[in-house]
């Protein structure tokens, strides 16, 4: 009979692991990080999930040096999607204890 005990506590931790990682993923989802480069001449806001939600470019941006521009760009877009995956997976591994269980996303 303790198998079946056993069993249905493992089931319940499921569970409970389960409504942890909807909460965190609904967390992730909502959150907003910011990246930056060149000093904030180039600033975007990404959320969570990695989608990129803004972009601005400070009134100091010298936009006559398009390359100049387009590394800041690159560089800040770099920055907010790096900062979002480290977000979500420092949230995520709250949730599942540091274990690395594939396609949670």
């Amino acid at each position: 009979m303790s198998g079946l005990g056993d069993m249905g506590n493992l089931l319940r931790q499921a569970q409970a692991m389960q409504r942890e990682m909807d909460k965190a993923k609904a967390e992730i989802s909502e959150a907003r990080v910011e990246g930056s480069a060149g000093g904030g001449v180039v600033r975007v806001e990404v959320d969570g999930d990695g989608q990129v939600l803004s972009v601005e470019l400070s009134e100091e941006a010298d936009l006559s040096d398009r390359a100049m521009v387009e590394d800041l760009l690159l560089a800040a877009l770099r920055d907010g999607i790096g900062r979002a995956t480290r977000l979500r997976e420092e949230r995520l591994s709250k949730v599942t204890g540091g274990l690395n269980l594939p396609g949670l996303f």
